[in-house]
């Protein structure tokens, strides 16, 4: 029987403009997903994986063959593949699930492995300066918001909309992210506050597009997945631990913090 290994992937944007960077991402990605299934015993994909998803109820977005034969395959060979909506395609109904056999998260996660306690999502909306993106996004889930978006908008205007705002987003312009600090990172301070009531081992988040290794104080640590526009960075948990890598090598493109933790738990969220 092989040793168990976890992998962890977000923010990989497919269908990102240009449409040329996009497939070629693509291919990288699914090469790696081909090479981690060889000893994958559970992968996590943790939101933001397309750049805009939406199911109609007869219509589901062109492109992604080769992303969607390659999860088809892992999970026919019973290898569990949870996915999380994320803020970029978090319009996912039931399709992937039926044509896939992918697990469909929604909400944040809460888990065990190897004996550690996990939570886990897409990491949107966790910030107190996000509670206009949090009634945004509650609202955009309600019934007839859906029902608007199905029967009333074309898909070639709803997708056309998506690709336009794609091309204005903070990723397609190639604008990094840094290091903002302990007391100024909103999902560190949302670990804090969960710490106050309950103790996980790991926190592991994608959505801020940098990724980062951060212990929380001495048993918890919060990492986040970065994303595969540049750093191709993912995570992997065995029963020595949890690390942070770069699919290209690309170390610089992870933060490790080395400073001593600061409890940030004063914060709100």
């Amino acid at each position: 029987m092989r040793p168990e290994k976890l992998y962890f992937a977000s923010d990989v944007h497919l269908g990102m403009f240009p449409e040329n960077n996009s497939k070629n991402r693509e291919r990288i990605f699914v090469k790696w997903l081909e090479e981690i299934s060889l000893d994958a015993t559970e992968i996590f994909l943790l939101g933001d994986i397309f750049d805009f998803w939406y199911e109609y109820p007869k219509v589901v977005p062109r492109g992604f063959t080769r992303f969607l034969g390659k999860i088809s395959e892992i999970c026919d060979k019973n290898i569990p593949v949870h996915f999380f909506t994320g803020n970029h395609d978090g319009w996912v109904f039931d399709y992937l699930h039926r044509e896939t056999g992918m697990i469909i998260h929604r909400d944040i996660f809460e888990t065990e492995r190897f004996g550690k306690k996990i939570l886990m999502g897409h990491g949107d909306g966790l910030g107190p300066e996000e509670y206009g993106y949090r009634l945004m996004k509650k609202a955009m889930h309600f019934r007839w918001a859906e029902w608007v978006f199905s029967h009333i908008i074309s898909p070639n205007l709803g997708v056309s909309l998506a690709h336009c705002w794609s091309k204005h987003s903070r990723l397609s312009k190639g604008l990094k992210e840094t290091f903002q600090g302990l007391d100024k990172e909103y999902q560190i301070a949302y670990c804090y506050q969960v710490l106050q009531k309950k103790t996980f081992d790991y926190f592991i988040f994608g959505h801020r597009h940098l990724a980062m290794d951060v212990p929380l104080n001495e048993q918890s640590r919060y990492l986040c997945l970065g994303e595969w526009v540049e750093g191709y960075t993912y995570a992997e948990m065995d029963s020595s631990g949890l690390r942070l890598k770069s699919c290209h090598g690309h170390e610089e493109m992870i933060f490790r913090y080395s400073g001593d933790p600061v409890n940030t738990g004063s914060h709100s969220i």
